[in-house]
């Protein structure tokens, strides 16, 4: 519904908020809705309250929000993602509680816990949500905390950029979370084709909050795309030449460039379809000259490159702790190199298997889906590369990898699930089914959150100076395996059986034990998410018992691991001399790997800035102004951009300075604490003997 709009507050006003909706009429599906708001406000008051009660406003500004240090940027990012998956994750539970009681009759079609309408902006935030603000959030963030300090290098090539790149995605992430509170989401899943999504058919505001989240978090996604390239090129440690990198290294290299040739197209799609709502263009309106099939296939440039974006570090993750914890080198260093590579290059040509349905040729059908059965042979040389490098190793049961054993159980099937709807003749008979739905879910599952939890769990010591509780990580790992084997395995026999995806209801009852079943995963994965939740306090609680201050608490081989835990600001105390591939677990075998530089000097950093939080501030102004048609807040947010660009232009920054004397004590400090700490054995790694310093006698790396 279309609303006048005023000279302050443009379209906004009281009816807004989902708490008139329940006034109005009071059901199952707006007490959802006025729920789910309510947590959000107090969600925020109670942060706020203990941000206030402890004291913690000023850390909170001085040693995060203004820090362009790359490792606390990438703590931040991950925060940001797992704050969203928990909204996510409750969004797909409420959605399998729906369609559990959705079942119709001819007489009563639509039943269930939430509104048809209610049920679409569901599946609508929580498909953008999970792609775009927990997956793509986790995946930088671990990319930031880790490379650097996988290169041998200090921080970003460029601080304060990434600062703000954080900002950017933060403030698209805070124009998801407030369509909880004003206004609605829109209703077109998390592609948001037109012309469905146009003016005619959906007047309201919930596209637009897409396209403002999507397009201000997209251009952060790009400029850090550009960071990660310039850091790999440039700022890696002598002697690190590219065939030494850490597999990580290399995988967020075809990271960084998908992101630079990817993201601008995500770009252009979602400006087009701006430009048609906001000024009458007519781009993708077929009656008034234009295509939709245009937006399509730009949409889809960006689309499948994106799906390896996300898997890709998460094949890194596994490289590493394949390596580690089998005690073994890495299987087929070069044929793990050029597979990620080709992956890469191969995603940009696979894009129209996204829509075989929509009326090309059968030439061209073919030629894609050769393109879509080729990806698959590079991924299918990473997964026997990894089980060689396990094969008769002495494998250590961790949670990192409970997490890589789903990932290897789950992650073939929704591939070889992939294969098939390769086949364009078997992709027109389940592709608008939850067959589909299964097997994105297979893919994007074990392939990219199996991938980052199980990174947060390898590399979270490092972080915060303290390992994760072992038992509790497992026991978060089994009940994601768990609850994904329920809750999505389904889909793939009601997909055959015919149910349409994104379908609020249903006739026959053949589908109600296969709902009832991924209701229970569902619930499962609540008490995962749960259980995470869990493992963080729990931890947090046990922090003294659980620390490892030597640094090394799995007897690790790239150079991160020499440091200590958590890592100081600057990281090294002198930048290394790389002489091999996993230089720090060479120096292990040539003996007294912790022996001191010779001399120490003064270390420059950034200096800290608030530009990364204005800019992030600004840009969500404007996003929320244009939602809402406040165009004087608008024009001030868009102006205040570049003049806080040009601000930090004029000014002369200095770099702070760290005294060599203050590294010198801090690193000598250090390496007195392991030489006088206990070596400890693998099989001692779970225990509280575990200060991380690894008996280096055991390393076979």
């Amino acid at each position: 519904m279309s609303r006048p709009v005023g000279p302050v507050f443009g379209k906004l006003d009281w009816s807004v908020t989902p708490y008139t909706d329940l006034l109005q009429t009071v059901n199952s599906s707006t007490i959802v809705g006025a729920g789910a708001a309510s947590v959000l406000v107090l969600g925020a008051i109670a942060a706020v309250a203990v941000l206030t009660w402890k004291g913690w406003w000023g850390p909170l500004y001085r040693d995060c929000l203004t820090s362009p240090d790359a490792k606390k940027i990438g703590i931040m990012y991950i925060v940001l993602g797992l704050v969203m998956m928990a909204r996510g994750i409750i969004e797909g539970a409420v959605m399998r509680a729906h369609q559990a009681t959705a079942m119709g009759t001819l007489d009563q079609p639509e039943t269930g816990l939430v509104s048809p309408d209610h049920f679409a902006q569901l599946f609508s935030t929580h498909g953008t949500i999970m792609i775009f603000f927990v997956a793509m959030p986790l995946l930088i963030g671990l990319i930031n905390f880790v490379l650097p300090q996988q290169l041998g290098a200090r921080d970003m090539a460029f601080p304060v950029l990434n600062q703000v790149s954080l900002g950017l995605t933060a403030a698209g992430a805070g124009l998801v979370m407030i369509s909880l509170l004003i206004g609605k989401f829109g209703t077109g899943g998390w592609t948001m084709y037109p012309p469905y999504t146009g003016k005619v058919f959906s007047p309201g505001e919930g596209v637009d909050y897409w396209l403002w989240a999507i397009l201000i978090s997209g251009v952060g996604s790009t400029l850090t795309g550009m960071n990660f390239a310039v850091t790999i090129f440039k700022k890696r440690a002598p002697g690190m030449h590219f065939m030494r990198m850490p597999l990580f290294c290399w995988t967020s290299l075809c990271v960084a460039i998908m992101l630079i040739y990817a993201m601008p197209a995500l770009t252009v799609s979602s400006s087009m379809l701006a430009l048609d709502r906001y000024a009458g263009f007519h781009f993708f309106t077929n009656d008034a000259g234009g295509n939709m099939m245009n937006y399509a296939n730009v949409f889809w440039m960006f689309g499948h490159p994106e799906v390896y974006i996300l898997i890709l570090p998460a094949f890194g993750v596994f490289s590493e702790i394949s390596s580690t914890f089998s005690g073994k080198k890495l299987y087929g260093y070069t044929s793990l190199v050029i597979a990620s590579m080709s992956i890469a290059v191969i995603s940009f040509t696979v894009w129209l298997h996204h829509f075989f349905t929509m009326g090309q040729s059968a030439g061209i059908n073919i030629a894609f889906g050769i393109a879509t059965m080729l990806i698959g042979i590079p991924t299918g040389v990473k997964i026997y590369d990894w089980m060689a490098t396990m094969w008769r190793g002495r494998v250590r049961m961790t949670a990192p990898i409970v997490y890589m054993t789903g990932f290897f159980l789950l992650f073939v099937i929704g591939g070889m699930s992939g294969i098939i709807l390769a086949n364009p003749s078997i992709d027109y008979q389940v592709h608008n089914s939850t067959f589909l739905v299964a097997h994105f879910h297979n893919v994007i599952i074990p392939g990219v959150l199996y991938g980052m939890l199980a990174g947060i769990h390898y590399w979270f010591p490092k972080a915060f100076g303290y390992r994760l509780d072992e038992t509790w990580g497992r026991r978060t790992a089994l009940l994601f395996v768990a609850g994904f084997v329920f809750a999505f395995l389904p889909l793939y026999v009601m997909g055959l059986m015919g149910l349409p995806r994104r379908s609020p209801t249903f006739q026959d009852p053949a589908f109600l034990p296969w709902m009832y079943a991924a209701g229970l995963g569902a619930l499962l994965m609540l008490a995962a998410l749960a259980s995470l939740v869990w493992t963080f306090l729990v931890s947090w609680r046990n922090r003294e018992a659980l620390s490892v201050p030597g640094g090394d608490p799995w007897n690790g081989a790239t150079l991160e691991w020499s440091s200590p835990a958590p890592v100081p600001e600057w990281t090294y105390p002198c930048i290394p001399q790389v002489t091999d591939r996993d230089d720090w677990g060479e120096r292990k075998r040539a003996g007294d790997p912790w022996r001191a530089p010779d001399r120490y000097v003064d270390i420059e950093m950034p200096a800290d800035t608030p530009h990364g939080l204005l800019i992030a501030a600004a840009a969500f102004a404007l996003g929320f102004a244009m939602v809402w048609y406040i165009w004087w807040l608008a024009i001030a947010a868009f102006l205040a951009i570049p003049a806080l660009l040009i601000w930090r232009g004029m000014r002369v920054i200095e770099p702070r300075i760290v005294s060599a004397a203050d590294v010198e004590d801090e690193d000598r400090r250090f390496r007195e604490f392991v030489a006088r700490t206990a070596p400890i054995t693998r099989a001692e790694e779970s225990t509280p003997r575990n200060r991380g310093v690894p008996d280096c006698t055991e390393f076979a790396g």
